[in-house]
């Protein structure tokens, strides 16, 4: 495997920390002063590595989407398309991915603010989105499910709000209650077995 050069290594560090403080705090949590403060580096050196702050927030975006991909690979590369929905569905929906939003999925954390953002920045977020609900559809598909396309979509929408909300409620025991809920529904509407 080649080695990173220094600028590489430099800009992944930046966007490793660029992509905490945007999940924890959304695409406003990432002032270049703070954040260049954060990865151990000065201001001025935001520039060599992007041209803006907007250059930023997409190139945080892909880093992000890529970063969840990794982190479901194991269960995405399980053979068997029931037993990868169930723990799909059971991880994203867990309480560790609730309580942990700076290394989880991108889009709970950023859902909300899309509507706000340059149109460039939304088509991104919105073919990033598209590839992960491709996937739910391929799944649903395998296992000869009727509506694959329509189903996806309605577990992308549950999932991704099922989290924002469980995220929002100040008592945890609402919140592990929602979860729940939906990880139920949304078994339920692929067509798997629910315990």
């Amino acid at each position: 495997m080649e080695k990173l050069s220094h600028k590489a290594r430099t800009r992944q560090r930046i966007l490793d920390e660029a992509s905490v403080a945007m999940r924890e705090s959304g695409t406003e949590g990432i002032g270049v002063a703070a954040l260049m403060k954060r990865a151990g580096l000065t201001h001025g050196g935001f520039y060599a590595h992007f041209a803006s702050r907007e250059e930023l927030v997409k190139a945080v975006i892909t880093e992000m989407f890529t970063d969840s991909a990794r982190r479901f690979a194991d269960i995405t590369a399980l053979q068997d398309p029931a037993q990868r929905l169930n723990q799909l569905v059971d991880n994203y929906l867990s309480e560790h991915h609730c309580r942990t939003p700076g290394e989880g999925c991108p889009m709970p954390a950023l859902v909300s603010e899309m509507a706000h953002l340059p149109e460039d920045t939304r088509a991104l977020f919105s073919q990033r989105r598209e590839a992960v609900r491709q996937r739910l559809v391929q799944t649903l598909q395998e296992l000869h499910h009727p509506q694959a396309d329509e189903v996806a979509t309605s577990m992308l929408a549950e999932m991704v709000g099922a989290v924002a909300l469980a995220r929002a409620c100040a008592d945890d025991d609402e919140a592990r209650t929602l979860l729940a809920m939906s990880r139920r529904s949304v078994k339920q509407r692929a067509g798997l077995e629910t315990i």
